[in-house]
């Protein structure tokens, strides 16, 4: 559907990091931004409210920069491009991630590690991402978007779903194998989804009781407290939540040769690990940052022919604060929240 485009727009800035009590997140009506060159200037229909986001918003992030407008899991339209784009017209939609920009030329891009590209930026962090009406794309970055699924549903699967997607590749689960997922939020009630199409066994350990309900309805073959031992040895486990106490956990349930992931930006001190006890008999513990744009298309693709089960609480644009304090607090059990203009 084709809107006016206003002149001025809605848009939610980050003053400076602080505790969300502080208010460190301001709306206001704006210019829109002009696309540069190889740009697309994209309404957004949805954004995701990513955990990252709050790392960034309270400062467990350092800042990257001044006044950004946050949020990195965007489906929009496209409204207009830079004189430089042939792939996409008005009227296209498309997705904004996490990864924004490369350098295309160094060894980790070379090597199609364009994850660990040391000029790496970041929606929402190094540019303006989808806390407003309006934001701008690269569109060498412009994500295609698979049928089937809402605008609201779409967004989590852009940050949530890729990254829970690598987690798995990161987690090296073998064909059948037997995974644990640490914490249940937005990204692992999409990975558990992948990980059973493929014929994973799936245990879930997290805290919160809606979380394991959701879990257990999603095909889990156990769910149990944050810190519990599953039921059998784990052949590989994911740790979604930013708690760092559970990586002795995580580790411990592992069976010889096992994997654990840490699919976080942040995570809290881990403490003292027991050599024999965690990491011998080749146990091993790996971390999982960002994504390639080749992860996003293969897990875009995966949802295309898979049709995932995404559970959303739907936020107004206005309301991104208390989306925001609402993740914080645990109020969003296991799936994603969504703001939605």
């Amino acid at each position: 559907m084709r809107h006016t485009i206003p002149e001025r727009a809605r848009t939610w800035r980050l003053r400076a990091p602080a505790s969300l009590s502080q208010g460190p997140l301001v709306m206001g009506r704006e210019p829109l931004p002009e696309p540069d060159q190889d740009e697309l200037l994209v309404r957004v229909l949805a954004c995701g409210v990513c955990r990252t986001d709050l790392h960034i918003v309270e400062g467990d992030l350092p800042v990257h920069r001044t006044g950004v407008v946050p949020g990195h899991e965007v489906v929009g339209e496209v409204v207009a491009a830079g004189s430089g784009v042939r792939t996409h017209a008005p009227g296209d939609r498309v997705g904004i991630a996490w990864l924004r920009g490369t350098c295309g030329h160094c060894r980790h891009c070379t090597r199609g590690a364009e994850n660990l590209c040391p000029a790496s930026t970041y929606t929402g962090w190094d540019a303006d991402g989808g806390y407003a009406d309006f934001t701008r794309v690269p569109t060498a970055f412009a994500l295609a978007l698979p049928d089937g699924y809402t605008d609201a549903e779409l967004a989590p699967l852009l940050c949530a779903g890729v990254i829970g997607y690598r987690a798995l590749r990161r987690a090296q689960l073998p064909a059948g194998g037997k995974l644990g997922i640490y914490g249940f939020g937005a990204s692992a009630h999409l990975a558990i989804q992948v990980a059973i199409a493929r014929g994973a066994t799936v245990h879930v350990m997290t805290r919160d009781p809606h979380a394991r309900e959701l879990a257990l309805a999603l095909g889990a073959a156990s769910a149990q407290g944050g810190s519990a031992l599953p039921p059998e040895a784990l052949d590989s486990a994911i740790l979604f939540a930013p708690a760092g106490e559970l990586v002795p956990p995580a580790l411990a349930a592992l069976d010889r040769g096992g994997t654990l992931a840490v699919a976080g930006i942040h995570l809290s001190d881990i403490p003292s690990l027991d050599y024999r006890r965690h990491l011998f008999q080749e146990r091993q513990i790996r971390s999982v940052t960002a994504n390639t744009r080749a992860d996003a298309r293969e897990f875009l693709d995966f949802a295309a022919f898979h049709h995932l089960h995404v559970t959303t609480t739907t936020y107004r644009l206005d309301q991104a604060d208390r989306a925001l304090a609402d993740l914080a607090a645990d109020r969003v059990h296991g799936g994603a929240a969504v703001l939605v203009p």
